[in-house]
C-alpha cells in the first residue's frame, strides 16, 4: 500500500496520541524498572493527561516536524530489498526515539513483552531473577538480583554485561529480544558470558532457572545488650510489601522491641506508593517524607497524616545495590528524623518513570520525574551516603574463578588473589592475598581440598575452583560475617 507522507504522519501521530489518551487508565507510577499499580488518578497524572491533549490539538504543527521520520518509513518500505511490515517499522522508530534519550529507564515494551512484565509483577515469573537494561548499547544488570534467586545463587552483580547467552552474541539485538534468549522454563540452563567492570576477563556463569517468587519481606529479632532488636529486610518494593511491612512492624512492637534495623541492601526498588506507604509509619505530618520535582521543574513536598512518630530508633541499612525506592527510604528516615544509615553508598536513581499505554497492549515506560529528599538535595548518578560507613569483609566482594590452566606454586595472578581472599574468608590461611601463590596458599588449597574430600593437589584446578566457589556463596548467602548489621545493632544499644 502506498502512503502519502503527509498522511503517514497524521496516522502514526493520531494513533500515539488517541492511544495514550483513550487509554489513560493504564497510567501509573514507579521508581525503578517495576510497574506500579494504580490507585485513582493523582494530579500529576491528571497534568499528564491534560499535556497529552494540548499534544493532540497541536498536532498540525507537531506534523511538519515529523516529515522526516515519514520520508524515511517510505523510503524504507518502498526500495528496501524484502517486504517490510508497516507496524515493524512503526515500532522501531519508536525504540529508535527512546533510544535516543539514552534513558536505561526510558523503553518501549510491545505486547508480548507487556505480558511478561505484569506477570513478573503480579505473581511469579520464571527465569535468572535480574533485572537488566540498556546502558550504553550493552545489556546491563542494573540491580542486584531477587533474593534466593538463581542469578544471586550463581554471584551474578549489578553492572555485569551480558555479552552472549548460551555462545551466541546479543551484540545488535533490543533489549527485550536479549531478555527472552536469557529468561526460559524452570529447570532449563543457560550459559551467560559476563563482562564485570575491574575483571580482566570474560566470565562464564551457568545458570539454572527457576520460579522466582516474589516475597519481599522478611523478618528477625536479635537481643544484645539487654536490648530485643526487629531486624526487617525489604529485597523490594511491589505491592504487597507495604501491607506486609506494617503487619510485621506491628507484630514486632507488640513483642517490644527497642530499636529496629530497615535492612534494604541489595534492594532495587519498586512501586513509588509501597515506600510512601511504609515512611508515613514513621514520618509525622510536619516533616515532608519526599519531593516530586515534574519537567518543568516544579517541586511539590508529600507529607503523611502521621500525629506522631516512633518511640525506638530506626536504622537503615544500604549498599551499593539498594536503588530508588530503597534510597528513598534512607533518605527520607535521615532526613526527616535523623536516623542513622549504616553502610556503603547507594547506587544513585534518583528518577521516576511513568508508563503509558499505547492502546494495542504495547507500553512506553518514560522518565517523567525526579525525586528528592525531603531537603530538596537530588542523589541522582550519586547515592546516598551512609552516616556510619561500614564495608562487608573482602570476600563478599570476590569474583566467580575462571581458569584455564590450573593455578599453581610460584604463580603470580589477580585469579590467585581473588582465590586467596576466598580462602581467608572461609577461615583458611593463604598467608597473604597479593596474588603471589607462596607455600603458605598451597598448604591452605591442600586443606581446603581435604576438608571438602576432593583430590589434594595443592593446586586450584577446575574442580577445586568451583568447590572454593560454591562454598563462598553459601557463607555469604548464610549471612555470616555480617559487619554491617553488627554496626547497626551496635549503633541502637550502645
Amino acid at each position: 500500500m502506498n502512503i502519502k507522507r503527509r498522511y503517514l504522519v497524521i496516522i502514526v501521530v493520531v494513533a500515539i496520541a488517541l492511544g495514550a489518551i483513550g487509554s489513560y487508565v493504564g497510567l501509573s507510577m514507579f521508581a525503578n524498572g517495576t510497574s506500579l499499580g494504580n490507585e485513582g488518578m493523582s494530579k500529576s497524572d491528571r497534568d499528564l493527561l491534560s499535556q497529552l491533549s494540548d499534544q493532540k490539538e497541536n498536532m498540525e504543527e507537531n506534523i511538519g516536524k515529523m516529515s522526516k521520520v515519514a520520508d524515511a518509513f517510505s523510503i524504507i518500505k518502498e526500495n528496501y530489498v524484502e517486504d517490510v511490515e508497516e507496524s515493524q517499522l512503526i515500532e522501531g522508530a519508536i525504540q529508535g526515539m527512546l533510544s535516543s534519550l539514552e534513558d536505561p529507564y526510558s523503553v518501549y515494551m510491545d505486547q508480548e513483552t507487556m505480558e511478561q512484565f505484569n506477570e513478573q509483577i503480579e505473581s511469579s515469573f520464571e527465569g535468572i531473577g535480574a533485572e537488566v537494561s540498556m546502558k550504553e548499547d550493552n545489556v546491563t544488570i542494573v540491580a542486584p538480583p531477587i533474593k534466593d534467586s538463581p542469578a544471586e545463587k550463581a554471584g551474578l552483580k549489578p553492572n555485569d554485561q551480558v555479552l552472549s547467552v548460551d555462545g551466541e552474541s546479543i551484540d545488535g539485538l533490543d533489549l527485550y529480544e536479549a531478555v527472552n534468549k536469557i529468561r526460559g522454563e524452570k529447570g532449563s540452563k543457560v550459559v551467560l558470558e559476563i563482562n564485570r567492570p575491574g575483571v580482566e576477563e570474560t566470565l562464564e556463569i551457568e545458570i539454572t532457572r527457576d520460579s522466582i517468587p516474589l516475597e519481599t519481606v522478611y523478618v528477625e529479632t536479635k537481643e544484645q545488650n539487654g536490648k530485643l532488636i526487629g531486624i526487617i529486610e525489604l529485597t523490594s518494593f511491589s505491592e504487597n510489601t507495604a501491607n506486609d511491612f506494617k503487619k510485621e512492624l506491628t507484630d514486632l512492637e507488640e513483642q517490644g522491641i527497642d530499636g529496629l534495623v530497615i535492612d534494604v541492601r541489595g534492594n532495587p526498588g519498586g512501586l513509588l506508593q509501597s515506600i510512601e506507604k511504609i515512611l508515613k509509619e514513621f514520618i509525622p505530618e510536619d516533616t515532608p517524607y519526599l519531593q516530586i520535582e515534574d519537567p518543568s521543574g516544579k517541586k511539590t513536598r508529600y507529607f503523611s497524616d502521621l500525629k506522631t512518630g516512633k518511640t525506638y530508633p530506626v536504622v537503615t541499612l544500604i549498599n551499593e545495590g539498594s536503588a530508588s525506592a530503597s534510597e528513598i527510604l534512607a533518605a527520607a528516615l535521615n532526613e526527616g528524623l535523623d536516623y542513622d544509615i549504616v553502610g556503603e553508598t547507594s547506587f544513585g536513581k534518583g528518577t521516576v518513570q511513568q508508563t503509558v499505554s499505547m492502546g494495542d497492549g504495547s507500553t512506553i515506560k518514560i522518565t517523567r520525574f525526579k525525586w528528592l529528599t525531603p531537603e530538596g538535595n537530588s542523589i541522582h548518578e550519586v547515592g546516598v551516603k551512609p552516616t556510619i560507613e561500614q564495608k562487608m569483609p573482602d570476600y563478599y566482594y570476590t569474583n566467580p574463578i575462571q581458569i584455564e590452566d590450573a593455578l599453581a606454586l610460584d604463580e603470580s595472578d589477580s585469579k590467585i588473589e581473588n582465590v586467596q581472599i576466598m580462602l581467608e574468608g572461609l577461615g583458611y590461611k593463604p598467608g597473604r592475598t597479593d596474588g603471589y601463590f607462596n607455600k603458605s596458599t598451597q598448604e591452605a588449597v591442600e586443606n581446603f581440598q581435604r576438608d571438602k574430600e576432593i583430590e589434594v593437589t595443592g593446586v586450584i584446578d577446575t574442580k577445586t575452583a568451583e568447590v572454593l566457589q560454591t562454598a563462598i556463596i553459601e557463607k555469604v548467602r548464610d549471612g555470616e560475617d555480617d559487619l554491617q548489621l553488627e554496626k547497626a545493632i551496635e549503633t541502637l544499644t550502645d
